[in-house]
């Protein structure tokens, strides 16, 4: 079950990044709010979007006193009420690699014209409804730190116990992947084991993945980072394929 997927590994260092952007926590605490909203219940033992909301927003070390204020946003009554959708855009940026993106907003227009300005500008264009989407799979993702499971062979077991479908070496963490649906219960069977879990998320894996070069994956990486600066945007996938001619790209 082993693996050493190069796009998990940029989709978690982007996540550090990210970190660092005074928008995340509002995103997070958005994604927080509109879960606990959907799912009708606060607490997130009975409402399973929301418990995969609030282990992201504990990954990415949002305080408790937010997440409780972002719950409490979705029961709320008048200019407290929370009122936002889900909207999920996709397109093509360059080299012909497909975006899929998530967002949350109270401005239908407002997000779609940022969205619409963020292709134009890159060289991609924004399509339909399902033009991309069938290039991606749902999948869930449990980050363990290396430090919280050195023994490979023991975490090989401890995910196979645990019902996890594989796991993959991202630098300095292990990400276990699941089904879209069994992320939380093979979390929680890690833990049982004695594994720390740094959090769980769900997220779009591409199915198959676009090979493109090193100028080009410049060009991309520009269209993603112009998109999560957008604050309604919550995450956004692609499937450009993460060589190492590409990460070196990357990085410079």
């Amino acid at each position: 079950m082993s693996g050493h997927s190069k796009w998990a590994t940029t989709k978690h260092r982007k996540a550090a990044q990210d970190k660092k952007r005074s928008a995340l926590f509002s995103k997070l605490s958005k994604n927080i709010t509109v879960a606990a909203k959907v799912g009708g219940d606060p607490n997130p033992d009975n409402n399973a979007s929301l418990a995969a909301a609030v282990e992201k927003a504990k990954a990415n070390s949002l305080p408790k006193d937010k997440i409780k204020q972002a719950i409490d946003k979705a029961f709320g009554a008048g200019k407290d009420a929370a009122n936002y959708e889900e909207i999920v855009y996709e397109g093509y940026g360059p080299a012909g690699v497909a975006v899929y993106v998530e967002a949350l907003t109270d401005n239908r227009n407002r997000t779609a014209a940022d969205v619409r300005s963020a292709f134009r500008h890159a060289g991609g264009n924004l399509g339909t409804n399902g033009s991309v989407a069938f290039q991606f799979e749902r999948k869930g993702e449990v980050i363990i730190e290396k430090s919280a499971c050195e023994d490979e062979e023991e975490l090989y077991m401890a995910v196979a116990d645990a019902g996890g479908d594989d796991y993959e070496d991202a630098e300095d963490t292990w990400v276990v992947t699941t089904g879209a649906n069994n992320a939380m219960s093979v979390k929680k069977a890690l833990e049982d084991s004695g594994i720390e879990v740094k959090g769980a998320e769900i997220v779009m894996e591409p199915t198959n993945p676009t090979q493109v070069s090193a100028e080009d994956a410049k060009k991309v990486m520009r269209l993603v980072d112009k998109l999560e600066e957008l604050e309604d945007l919550q995450n956004v996938y692609h499937t450009m394929e993460m060589t190492d001619e590409v990460l070196a790209a990357i990085d410079e």
